[in-house]
């Protein structure tokens, strides 16, 4: 079985183990999306405690679970964890077993009839029914819908747009919302997950790329935390490898900003921050992953960034000009090919 308890004869103690969904994941050639090898690995825990109370949480999980899916109803994670904080202790530990159990019951976490609030936002040339018959429009050009929170529900998707813009923070999705970008250059459809993206983000960006059949970029920080939720996007994270499958979108292009950026626009160097360890650590763990090597283009754009030893964020171009950004950086990138 996936998670079993049992007791190692030579030193008499419990031991649990459940299938790793995050370990080791094979990468894709190209543009294919990461391979989990999840079946073969497995976490194990070795204290009586530890095994006994993630025992007791997996079975209280699928307990609620079981309840929803034979009643045919849907709950939210807040939902679930509200009903007894004390024994889940934080949201971030039901989180992570319900992660546990989708991978060891191998169906995605939305068939489990449990869904998560939506972080993200939308907005562009884009109208859908969702699963109730509410019709969602997403073309208001001063404020953005949040994306839903059951993707697969969503049906009846009209858009007109040319491409899908994946934009890496809130700041950034914002002065593209006032500047009314998705307008002025041509219909399309912007999207934020806010920093890291939520499970629905993803969903969302999925399946307007496999409904309309359009260019897919995004837009990130030249730093390597914006490069790793890039990565996310179009490969998948470690923590969701499992479901890597039916969450990436393999044909993302890295419009901007690129390390290179910097130099060819000649952003000012005060709006440059410096490398820290941190930064060092994660491009040197980026540089070391299959599908990074793979991209010519793209290791040329992260040792331009580990020569320079400087990050800048999207918003070091208003440095150069108020509208930079959206009425010269973007259109002549999106014009004349400025991705990789």
């Amino acid at each position: 079985t996936a998670c079993q308890c049992h007791s190692r004869k030579e030193e008499k103690m419990p031991r649990c183990s459940v299938r790793s969904r995050k370990l080791v994941f094979r990468s894709g050639q190209g543009q294919r999306p990461l391979s989990p090898l999840v079946s073969q690995f497995f976490h194990t825990f070795y204290d009586y405690l530890i095994c006994f109370c993630f025992t007791a949480l997996i079975l209280k999980l699928l307990s609620v679970i079981y309840k929803l899916v034979q009643s045919d109803s849907y709950a939210t994670k807040r939902d679930i964890y509200y009903n007894d904080p004390q024994l889940f202790g934080s949201q971030k530990t039901l989180d992570s077993i319900l992660d546990d159990i989708s991978c060891m019951l191998k169906v995605p976490r939305r068939s489990l009839h449990v869904f998560a609030t939506s972080k993200g936002l939308i907005s562009g040339d884009l109208c859908y029914l969702e699963e109730d018959g509410t019709k969602v429009d997403c073309s208001s050009s001063s404020t953005a819908v949040p994306v839903s929170s059951n993707v697969n529900g969503i049906r009846n998707i009209v858009s007109a747009a040319k491409f899908i813009l994946i934009v890496e923070k809130d700041a950034t999705f914002q002065r593209l919302l006032s500047d009314d970008f998705c307008t002025r250059l041509s219909p399309c459809i912007i999207i934020t997950g806010k920093g890291v993206p939520d499970v629905n983000s993803r969903l969302m960006v999925r399946k307007l790329g496999d409904t309309l059949h359009v260019p897919v970029f995004a837009l990130v920080d030249a730093d390597p935390y914006g490069i790793e939720i890039m990565c996310i996007y179009k490969y998948g994270s470690r923590a969701m490898a499992f479901e890597a499958h039916s969450l990436t979108v393999p044909s993302v292009l890295w419009l901007g900003l690129l390390p290179s950026d910097i130099q060819r626009y000649r952003v000012p160097e005060e709006t440059l921050i410096p490398f820290s360890q941190a930064d060092e650590s994660k491009l040197n763990s980026l540089r070391s992953r299959d599908y990074i090597s793979c991209q010519p283009a793209w290791e040329r754009e992260i040792e331009t960034m580990q020569r320079l030893k400087q990050k800048a964020e999207i918003q070091s171009l208003a440095s150069i000009a108020p509208h930079f950004l959206t009425r010269v950086y973007l259109p002549n990138k999106l014009r004349y090919g400025g991705w990789i």
